[in-house]
């Protein structure tokens, strides 16, 4: 039974769903498909769209932001008009010293393409990338 074989959904931790829910849904525009209970609260989950189906779990937990890591990537068209579209809805492009940021704080990625980051209200780190 390999796991390649079945389809993979990341779970994003969250300190409170209702900010979470003000982020995701009102600033990045994601669909939630379901709501579920979590840690005890009625509607503490939802599982997010993207792509034409399941994406994403955000869930409350005590466990939120504890990773500094990339944990999911939104591979996109057109990285400038979404980076824009993400900065007019209050998102912040997070740079970083090691890397070179153009005036929007996207960076060229390793290999080619280019790559910015974002980070939700609990500090876990997305990134929007595009190949060109």
């Amino acid at each position: 039974m390999p796991l390649g074989d079945f389809p993979l959904r990341p779970s994003i931790a969250v300190s409170d769903i209702g900010r979470a829910v003000e982020f995701y849904e009102g600033r990045l525009g994601l669909e939630a498909l379901r709501t579920e209970p979590s840690a005890g609260i009625p509607e503490g989950s939802r599982v997010y769209g993207s792509g034409g189906g399941p994406a994403l779990n955000v869930y409350q937990s005590e466990t939120a932001g504890k990773s500094p890591a990339t944990l999911a990537t939104w591979y996109v068209d057109d990285i400038d008009q979404v980076v824009d579209e993400l900065t007019a809805n209050g998102v912040e492009i997070v740079r970083y010293d090691e890397f070179e940021h153009d005036a929007k704080g996207i960076t060229p990625r390793a290999g080619g393409g280019r790559i910015a980051w974002f980070q939700d209200p609990d500090g876990n780190t997305f990134a929007v990338e595009a190949d060109v």
